[in-house]
């Protein structure tokens, strides 16, 4: 039966409260929200994998880059292919494992020459070019670390970091904000400099000199050093390279820094003035016109060993030139300092400031005599003495020589130190070296072309193991000194010299017979046979005749 119209609105009434409360009741709910749930729970699904892929991702470099700070590590890790697996994380698109994979990449080939050649072999080098101009500062230093790192080992390798593209994209970092960019930067450069001259020539060509000037004007300490130290790498190699450091200005910003409290940055200051003066005289002038003296005298008394060594090289460097350039160290008190420096430094370190006091001993007799007057002779004898390595042996018999080779005083003072007596023991020691042998024979004629003490020379013939070419020349001072000296022939006499000179063998119509002729005529007939080899023999035969 139909409803009539009120009974009609009543029944839509009801039924509509129970289409809401199915609606709205929780049965209601999951029927109207079940077609979307799958749809989430695929994507989180794949997200996570994404999430776990990233992760590894980084859990790999980060753990590899610190398995290559240990040595033990580098052999496994290569066998499993490291490199190979390394390569294309530089390329990822999350920049924390970008910069982890440089810095793995990086100790790994800082670790061996064979490591290095395997970068350069699996083509990471391009990669890493076109990153620096591209990624944020953190990457940019990771990525010169890892350049720095293959370069340093040989030139081939720092010539593969070239033939790559790397300097233009290095000095481009030189120009960065961040000081730790090019820190790194000015560190490659410095090692891509280091191996000769034509890397070096490439760097200078590629602009890294003028910003390299500019990064010794910078506050930070560290980067002082490292750019320092790498227009010292640049300007090492010849007066070209040396002389594109100069102009660039670098000599007035580096000179002012000896008086630096910190010890590494005066290291890397003094090396570099050393190395643009030992070039050429101008170049030397360039350096004292940027007025290091007497500042750089201090730095001979610095705590820091490598400051003292690298300052007595730079005098050195700049003393060797000229008699003015020479002058200019003594009258700045150099003399003094440098023979405490020799005296109290041993090894190597003792090898500058032993060459240094040679070279200003060489150039004339005041000079010489500046250095005897400061007690130079003691430590370069001692040196002579002491130092077990013959390099330093051999400077020290040099300058010895420098010292005694201008007048009859200096090579008095050589002689009363004992110097020549040691000459001799060194220079016939079957262990020694041929330059070892070569230049204590050329200190000695040095000296005893110029002795006049006839004492001395007396001592020195008699000496065992005398060279056949020192004897000569000691003959040939005693047959000019002797016939002017009436008490040293009596002492000649009597200390066994007039013996020792007819015992020598010397073949008629040699200099050397010439010599000794000249000495035996000084004497009574009578004394010359008394004293010669054969007059024992002689005694015995008219012995055994009167018999």
């Amino acid at each position: 039966r139909e409803l009539g119209p009120g009974r009609r609105g009543q029944r839509g009434v009801a039924e509509g409260r129970t289409r809401g409360r199915c609606a709205h009741s929780p049965a209601g709910r999951d029927a109207h929200f079940q077609p979307h749930q799958p749809a989430m729970a695929s994507t989180r699904a794949v997200l996570q994998v994404f999430e776990k892929y990233q992760k590894d991702r980084v859990t790999f470099v980060q753990t590899v880059a610190e398995l290559a700070t240990r040595p033990q590590n580098i052999e496994p890790m290569q066998s499993a292919g490291v490199m190979a697996l390394l390569r294309p994380l530089l390329l990822d698109n999350v920049p924390s494992i970008q910069q982890s994979a440089a810095i793995a990449l990086g100790r790994l080939a800082n670790y061996s020459d064979h490591l290095a050649e395997a970068v350069v072999s699996n083509e990471i080098l391009p990669q890493l070019v076109y990153s620096l101009s591209e990624q944020n500062r953190f990457y940019k230093q990771a990525a010169a670390f890892v350049l720095r790192a293959v370069a340093k080992h040989s030139p081939p390798l720092a010539q593969a970091v070239v033939d790559s593209g790397a300097l233009d994209s290095l000095v481009q970092c030189l120009e960065e904000f961040d000081p730790g960019v090019k820190e790194s930067a000015a560190w490659a450069l410095g090692y891509i400099a280091g191996h000769n001259a034509d890397l070096a020539s490439c760097v200078v060509e590629a602009g890294a000199v003028p910003l390299l000037v500019l990064c010794v004007q910078e506050p930070e300490l560290s980067l002082k050093r490292i750019a320092a130290s790498s227009l010292s790498d640049i300007a090492k190699h010849s007066p070209e390279m040396a002389q594109a450091v100069v102009d660039a200005g670098a000599v007035a910003y580096l000179a002012p820094l000896i008086l630096s409290p910190d010890a590494k940055l005066k290291r890397q200051v003094c090396a570099a003035l050393g190395q643009v003066a030992k070039h050429s005289v101008d170049l030397a002038e360039v350096v004292v016109e940027a007025e290091i003296f007497p500042s750089i005298l201090m730095c001979l008394k610095d705590v820091d060993g490598f400051v003292r060594k690298h300052a007595a090289t730079a005098i050195r460097e700049v003393c060797k030139h000229t008699p003015e350039l020479a002058q200019l160290v003594v009258s700045n008190g150099g003399v003094a300092a440098l023979v405490d420096y020799v005296d109290e430094s041993e090894g190597n370190n003792r090898l500058p400031g032993v060459m240094a006091l040679g070279y200003i001993s060489a150039f004339s007799e005041t000079l010489a005599t500046a250095v005897i007057a400061s007690k130079g002779i003691a430590p370069l004898f001692a040196s002579l003495v002491e130092e077990p390595e013959d390099h330093v042996k051999s400077a020290s018999a040099w300058s010895l020589g420098q010292i005694g080779r201008h007048t009859p005083n200096h090579a008095k003072a050589i002689a009363d130190a004992g110097v020549l007596a040691k000459l001799v023991a060194v220079g016939s020691l079957p262990s020694s070296s041929e330059d070892l042998r070569t230049k204590c024979v050329r200190a000695l004629r040095f000296v005893i072309e110029k002795l006049t003490d006839l004492a001395a020379l007396d001592r020195t013939l008699q000496e065992r193991g005398l060279p056949h070419e020192v004897v000569k020349f000691v003959v040939h001072q005693i047959s000019k000194v002797l016939p002017n000296d009436p008490k040293g022939r009596h002492d000649f006499v009597t200390s066994g010299g007039l013996a020792a000179v007819q015992s020598l063998e010397a073949a008629a119509g040699t200099q050397l017979k010439e010599h000794v002729d000249v000495i035996k005529s000084c004497y009574p007939e009578e004394i010359v046979q008394y004293y010669s080899p054969a007059y024992p023999a002689q005694l015995l035969e008219k012995l055994e005749v009167g018999a």
